[in-house]
């Protein structure tokens, strides 16, 4: 008997925002829920900002964390596949994820294929039209000059500015990230339909927006969004077929 894949889609965890003590009980609210579906999962996307901001020195990387990076960890070694996507506020990743903890990283969308399904995947972030701004701003902190101008700064002082800027930015977009714009002016719906007039693909699964939706796009196709674990603990699953958007509990 062939064994069906069941994969799981998370994204947005945004560890370390807006708190410490809001961190934590998000955090072991993930692991948990991780704990849970490891008896299943055949493989495992997270598709960018599992933390609010990631930088990764040579010899330092941010403090905390330890639950989630453990659990992960302990995913990898059951031989359970993880794929990380990076986000925007966790752009500046390096080797650590992969060398540690044996996690394929991307730092742009990327497909795939299951059970005869084509998959888009991607955190989302800068794609499709407008947000011109943004774009520029990525083009700059993905510019390995900058990265290394960074590197440079002591990591009590770069890791500040940084969680600084990160929670300033999010506090900018909040309302609009629950808000549902129309099909005509959400940049991953756009993005979605540009992508399937040169080769289809039966799901585009993106993170970034902090919004569940699921909007079908063409007769056989359709864009599913994450949400987050902020307030929708909200998530995906791939099974017999099938890709269907889920929300946990507790």
């Amino acid at each position: 008997m062939i064994q069906k894949e069941k994969i799981f889609f998370l994204s947005d965890f945004h560890l370390g925002a807006p708190n410490a003590a809001k961190s934590l009980e998000r955090e072991k609210t993930i692991v948990r829920f991780l704990d849970e579906i490891k008896i299943e999962a055949t493989e495992i996307f997270i598709l960018g900002d599992l933390f609010d901001f990631w930088y990764e020195y040579r010899r330092v990387v941010p403090r905390g964390f330890v639950r989630i990076l453990g659990k992960l960890a302990e995913l990898t070694d059951k031989g359970i596949r993880i794929h990380f996507f990076v986000g925007n506020h966790d752009m500046w990743m390096k080797d650590y994820f992969q060398k540690e903890l044996n996690i394929t990283v991307y730092f742009e969308p990327h497909p795939f294929e299951y059970e005869g399904k084509r998959f888009l995947i991607g955190h989302g972030d800068g794609l499709g039209p407008g947000d011109k701004g943004y774009k520029f701003i990525k083009k700059l902190f993905r510019n390995p000059t900058c990265q290394w101008l960074f590197g440079i700064l002591p990591p009590a002082i770069g890791i500040g500015m940084a969680d600084y800027f990160s929670r300033k930015s999010r506090a900018q977009t909040g309302m609009t990230d629950e808000t549902f714009l129309g099909e005509d002016k959400e940049w991953l719906v756009i993005y979605s339909k540009e992508i399937l007039k040169q080769q289809h693909f039966d799901y585009f699964v993106f993170g970034h927006r902090h919004l569940p939706l699921d909007i079908k796009l063409s007769e056989n196709s359709r864009y599913v969004n994450l949400g987050d674990w902020i307030k929708y603990n909200s998530y995906a699953v791939f099974e017999n077929g099938e890709l269907s958007l889920r929300y946990n509990p507790s």
